[in-house]
């Protein structure tokens, strides 16, 4: 395909539109792979796909191939799904929770998410389907931005305790967050902080971008 070859010397941008909840989405052809961005940051495939992965190998490929049940809140174009299938060649179930519809016409269309079988997306808040989900999870994969910014609520004890909760035994949560100014820095600390250091490990991984940082909780017991 000729957009994929010229991608390799200028991004070449194949669809755009206007989303009620992500503002612009953009798909584009960037060195030979299609990528989906918000107005100023990478939502799927691209940087963002690296630095899933990234976490996913911390955690240890190994050890996701025996889990049966993954939580992914915030799909977007589904690029760290690709990476548990394509790559990982994980077998177990993934639910998926986007709120944003429009996200995922796109990622069925453009990205192929819909041909995944083991798949299913649910269109809704993360944090109330968090406060209605009966399911218990071996890995939830927080990655939820709109555009550059990430809502406070992700943030809270409360949430983070309820995501806690979810966990199978030795469950892990894989939460990415974006650092813009030192107020971050001290929020990601924070955060880190209030985990109970009794029942769970929680650590931050070295930034492999400048502006994304990963936060790995494993449940201990």
């Amino acid at each position: 395909m000729i957009q994929k070859l010229l991608s390799y010397i200028i991004p070449i941008k194949i669809f755009k539109k206007k989303s009620q909840r992500s503002k612009m989405i953009e798909v584009t052809w960037a060195n030979g792979e299609l990528v989906l961005d918000s107005e100023n940051t990478n939502y799927s495939y691209g940087s963002l796909q690296r630095i899933l992965r990234y976490g996913l190998r911390n955690i240890g490929y190994e050890a996701i191939l025996k889990m049966d049940h993954i939580l992914l809140l915030g799909v977007a174009g589904g690029s760290v799904i690709k990476t548990l299938v394509d790559e990982i060649e994980y077998k177990g179930k993934i639910t998926g929770v986007e709120i944003d519809p429009d996200m995922i016409k796109i990622a069925n269309e453009y990205f192929n998410l819909n041909e995944i079988k083991q798949l299913e997306v649910v269109i809704d808040d993360a944090f109330e389907f968090v406060l209605k989900t009966k399911d218990k999870y071996n890995l939830i994969i927080i990655d939820i931005f709109e555009d550059i910014k990430m809502p406070n609520f992700l943030f809270e004890r409360f949430f983070s305790e309820r995501i806690c909760s979810l966990l199978k035994n030795k469950g892990f949560v894989l939460f990415n967050t974006m650092i813009l100014d030192e107020a971050h820095n001290v929020r990601n600390r924070n955060y880190i902080t209030e985990i109970n250091p009794n029942l769970y490990t929680s650590k931050m991984l070295p930034r492999v971008e400048d502006h994304n940082e990963l936060i790995i909780i494993e449940k201990v017991a």
